[in-house]
């Protein structure tokens, strides 16, 4: 699971980042990563990956607004960095996990070998899904219902959703086909030897 520092440490990997900085990238770009994180929150998060070692700051003095921290990242940081990111990764049960896109974004400084495994394991558990749940019996059993539950209405909305999943999975998957082919021809990874 991933951790909002491991985020930033991301980012910190790439330049030094102002917290104004990172609250505005979380708003635009980044908010597929995390939503929701205000500006004391980061601060805060900040403080604690400071205390830890992972990041430091000097201070921007800034004529006619006021002076910015701007953080970069410690050798402890780029430790605990690169420690995620190589660390053996777990699909989760919920499909397009912000633990795995954080990786595929970061996978920058992880080995080729690493960043194709983290593609095929992804790949693996969301086929897996769908040979284990896409046949699976799905009559809704409305047992004792309130009184407001409209059966035929609730079977629609069911059947409805899960046309959508569907939709989502299969989308999801050939997504992750599709990012094998391109990084295997651009040489970013490389496929097994045939066997």
């Amino acid at each position: 699971m991933i951790k909002f520092e491991h985020i930033l440490l991301g980012l910190f990997a790439q330049r030094p980042w102002s917290g104004y900085d990172l609250k505005k990238w979380l708003s635009d770009g980044g908010k597929f990563f995390r939503s929701n994180a205000d500006q004391s929150q980061i601060y805060r998060l900040l403080g604690r990956m400071e205390d830890s070692g992972w990041i430091t700051h000097t201070v921007d003095a800034r004529e006619k607004r006021p002076d910015a921290k701007v953080y970069t990242m410690t050798d402890e940081g780029r430790a605990e960095l690169l420690a995620w990111a190589r660390s053996p990764y777990r699909p989760p049960a919920r499909l397009q996990d912000p633990d795995f896109l954080a990786r595929f974004y970061f996978g920058g400084i992880v080995d080729p070998v690493g960043l194709r495994s983290l593609i095929c394991t992804e790949l693996a558990a969301r086929q897996d899904q769908v040979a284990r749940y896409r046949g699976r019996d799905r009559a809704a059993r409305f047992l004792s219902p309130v009184p407001e539950v409209d059966i035929p209405r609730a079977r629609l909305l069911e059947e409805l959703t899960h046309i959508r999943g569907m939709a989502e999975i299969d989308s999801w998957i050939a997504w992750l086909k599709e990012m094998l082919v391109v990084l295997d021809a651009a040489g970013v990874t490389t496929p097994p030897a045939p066997s």
